[in-house]
């Protein structure tokens, strides 16, 4: 399953569950592009490759263990496998990112404070902005 575009509309509804996108030939990690969190398993499965079984999630040889008694539920899931579940207000959907299982990847939107010098010299700390959106670009000559 693999997404070729975001909804045209603010408001618009997806027509599909979820849609994968970031996948290409490069390597890059998919995401999975939710219109509601009322999905199934079989749709984690597809979307993800995370497929629940009596033993947990499991995906290839990994096995993650999941509470069973509350039946499927993507949040919790998520929260298991280290999965981030961001919702966007403006476009009505949610992205659920990859497994973070080695604690590698961000499982929240609140990055890690970051200091470094601006263009002048001065210090500047990313948590000043707080509360707005931000876009970091890194650069290195090698």
């Amino acid at each position: 399953m693999r997404a070729v575009s975001h909804p045209t509309g603010a408001r618009e509804r997806a027509s599909a569950a979820l849609r994968l996108a970031g996948s290409g030939a490069g390597g890059s990690v998919p995401s999975v592009i939710l219109d509601h969190l009322d999905i199934s398993a079989d749709e984690l499965l597809a979307g993800t490759g995370w497929e629940i079984k009596p033993e947990g999630a499991c995906k290839g040889e990994v096995c993650v263990p999941l509470d069973r008694a509350a039946g499927f539920d993507l949040e919790s899931v998520a929260s298991r496998l280290g999965m981030a579940l961001v919702r966007d207000d403006a476009l009505g959907v949610w992205a659920l990112g990859p497994e973070s299982l080695g604690g590698r990847a961000l499982t929240t939107v609140d990055a890690p404070e970051l200091e470094l010098p601006d263009l002048d010299g001065t210090p500047f700390r990313l948590s000043s902005r707080r509360g707005k959106k931000v876009v970091l670009v890194s650069w290195a000559p090698y």
